[in-house]
């Protein structure tokens, strides 16, 4: 029986991660480790320099699976060392709420954490929703099942991963699957000055996203589209053109 790790950066107790729990159920056993709660844009990070408390979590009256006080990473480490105390098949890092293309996949922790999955060399996988409310993450899910059987039957090389974002859509609304290169947007960031009481200043930080490709070939697009997008990723981020051109400079 197929072994899958499933997490996410939502937090244990997300409609997202139950959602796919039940489709992956179909697949294999499921092992939940998961943050306790929200650890959104965490990208890789891992705890260092502080212990990690884990309990068990009930969903519908039944065991669902172990929270962890640390991040998505955390979760994917200590899932494989400590829980199965061996490599799963497959992880699994979802469903999130919000997007994760083109430039968000170095903040993400969804992506993150199917990274990790990569780093440890299994197959893994992760999925947003496009929307932060009123989202479909039951036609999300049905999607991402489909993507996840197709890398079970097509597994990728060691260190790379998909990146799967899906248009927040009625399933038939939904206009179908391109396979995508990772966007390469920025974005318009600024700090926005508010006020406590007695007059302490604080910042948020505001976020607007820069004019985007119109070509379907760019997760950014494709998604904006209607369309899923399935963006295979690597671990490995050398820029093997400047190494060949620095390589040959003289020093």
């Amino acid at each position: 029986m197929m072994d899958i790790l499933l997490t996410n950066d939502d937090g244990i107790f997300s409609p997202g991660i139950f959602a796919i729990y039940k489709k992956l159920l179909k697949l294999g056993k499921v092992w939940v480790v998961a943050p306790d709660g929200e650890r959104s844009s965490v990208s890789h990070g891992i705890s260092l320099t502080r212990p990690l408390e884990v309990h068990e979590v009930e969903r519908s009256g039944k065991f669902f699976g172990h929270a962890l006080s640390g991040t998505p990473t955390d979760c994917v480490k200590f899932g494989a060392n400590r829980i199965l105390k061996r490599l799963p098949d497959l992880v699994v890092s979802g469903i999130n709420a919000g997007p994760n293309d083109g430039y968000s996949v170095f903040y993400s922790g969804t992506v993150g954490a199917a990274r990790e999955g990569a780093l440890m060399g299994t197959q893994a996988v992760a999925l947003s929703v496009a929307s932060f409310k009123g989202t479909h993450f039951d036609a999300a899910a049905d999607i991402g099942i489909k993507v996840i059987r197709q890398l079970i039957k097509n597994p990728l090389a060691k260190g790379s991963f998909l990146n799967v974002n899906i248009p927040n859509r009625a399933k038939g609304q939904i206009k179908g699957v391109l396979v995508t290169h990772q966007g390469e947007h920025a974005f318009q960031e600024d700090y926005i000055r508010r006020e406590k009481p007695y007059g302490r200043e604080y910042f948020w930080l505001s976020t607007k996203a820069m004019p985007k490709s119109s070509d379907l070939r760019v997760d950014t697009a494709a998604l904006q589209n209607g369309y899923v997008t399935v963006t295979p990723l690597q671990s490995n981020l050398t820029d093997l053109e400047a190494v060949k051109s620095w390589g040959a400079m003289k020093w």
